[in-house]
C-alpha cells in the first residue's frame, strides 16, 4: 500500500521548511495541495516556493496550469493520486504540504465533491464535435446551459470544457473511492498572535518584493480579473487597488486581515478532521522531530 505524509497547517506557518527536511531525511518528493501556486505566474501573492528554496527536492503541482484555467478539487484528487503512486513506485515518501484542508479532505476520504462520473462515450463524442468545428463550439454550448461555468473556462480549454459539459449533462454527484494509501496527517499550530504576526510581515515582504507590479503585469497580459486565481486572498485586494476603489495602505491592510481570518477558518477546518495530530511548531527543532519519530514508523 501507498504511504503518505501530510503537512498541513495555517498559512504563514511554516509547512514547506517542514516537508523539505522531511523529503532530504526520508528520500522524499512534495505535492502541493495550494489552490493558487498550481497557476502559472501567480508566484509572489501565493508564497510559491522557487527553485532554490526548494533545495534539490522535487516539487510537483506546481506552476501547471494557465490563469485562465479552471482547477477543480476532481483535479486535484485525480493528480495527487496519480503523484502518491508514482513516488512510491520509486520507493520514495510523498508529502503532501498546503492549507487548502478541502482537498486533502475530498483526498483522505475518496470523495470527488460534487463531479459527474466520467462517461467515456459522451467524451469521445465532444472530442470529435471539438476536433470538427473548435472547441469554441463546446463553450457556446456550455454558456447556453451554465453561463456562469462558462465563464470561469476558456473557450480554447478543451479539456475542462468537456469536463464541464459532462457535469451539466448527468448532473452533480458525489461518489466515493477508497483512499487506498497509508498517511501520517500534521497539522502544523502556533500561538494565535505569532501566527498573526508572521502573517502580516508575510505580506509586508510580498509588498516589498512586487506584488503590485505582478498584479499589474498580469493583468496586462490580458488575464482576466475574473480567472480563479486572481480571486484569491492577496490578489483581488490588489486589483481593486490598481482599479481606483481602494487605496494602497487599505489594500494592503485588507490582505492581511483576509490572510487572518482565511487561517483561522483554516484551522477550524483541520480540528474538524480525524486522525490529525497537531504539532505546536513554538520549537522547531522538537516539534520536527516529533514528526520524524512518527514517520519513522510508518
Amino acid at each position: 500500500m501507498d504511504k503518505v505524509v501530510f503537512i498541513l497547517g495555517p498559512t504563514g506557518v511554516g509547512k514547506s521548511e517542514f516537508a523539505i527536511k522531511l523529503a532530504k531525511d526520508f528520500d522524499g518528493e512534495i505535492i502541493s495541495s495550494d489552490s493558487v501556486q498550481i497557476f502559472k505566474g501567480f508566484d509572489i501573492g501565493s508564497a510559491k516556493i522557487c527553485k532554490d528554496e526548494m533545495q534539490g527536492i522535487v516539487h510537483h503541482a506546481i506552476d501547471i496550469c494557465d490563469p485562465e484555467e479552471y482547477f477543480t478539487v476532481y483535479d486535484f484528487v485525480e493528480l495527487t493520486r496519480q503523484k502518491i503512486t508514482e513516488i512510491n513506485a520509486k520507493n520514495k515518501l510523498a508529502i503532501v504540504v498546503g492549507g487548502t484542508g478541502l482537498y486533502i479532505k475530498a483526498l483522505i476520504d475518496g470523495y470527488n465533491f460534487g463531479q459527474a462520473d466520467k462517461h467515456d462515450d459522451f467524451r469521445e463524442n465532444l472530442k470529435q464535435l471539438s476536433a470538427k468545428e473548435g472547441s469554441l463550439i463546446l463553450w457556446q454550448k456550455l454558456k447556453r446551459l451554465n453561463s456562469n461555468m462558462a465563464e470561469k473556462i476558456s473557450p480554447n480549454d478543451e479539456k475542462r470544457l468537456i469536463r464541464a459539459l459532462e457535469v451539466c449533462e448527468f448532473g452533480e454527484q458525489q461518489t466515493k473511492q477508497d483512499a487506498n494509501f497509508q498517511y501520517l496527517l500534521f497539522a502544523l499550530n502556533l500561538d494565535r498572535q505569532k501566527l498573526y504576526a508572521r502573517i502580516n510581515n508575510r505580506v509586508d515582504k510580498m509588498v516589498d518584493q512586487g506584488l503590485i507590479v505582478e498584479v499589474e503585469n498580469l493583468l496586462k497580459t490580458g488575464i482576466s480579473k475574473q480567472c480563479q486565481p486572481m480571486k484569491a486572498i492577496g490578489y483581488k485586494e490588489i486589483v481593486a487597488y490598481l482599479q481606483g476603489e481602494l487605496d494602497k495602505f487599505t489594500a494592503i491592510e485588507l490582505v492581511k486581515q483576509h490572510t487572518r481570518n482565511y487561517a483561522k477558518r483554516q484551522l477550524t477546518f483541520l480540528r474538524g478532521m480525524s486522525n490529525v495530530e497537531f504539532i505546536d511548531v513554538e520549537n522547531k527543532q522538537l516539534a520536527y522531530q516529533k514528526i520524524k519519530i512518527k514517520v519513522s514508523n510508518l
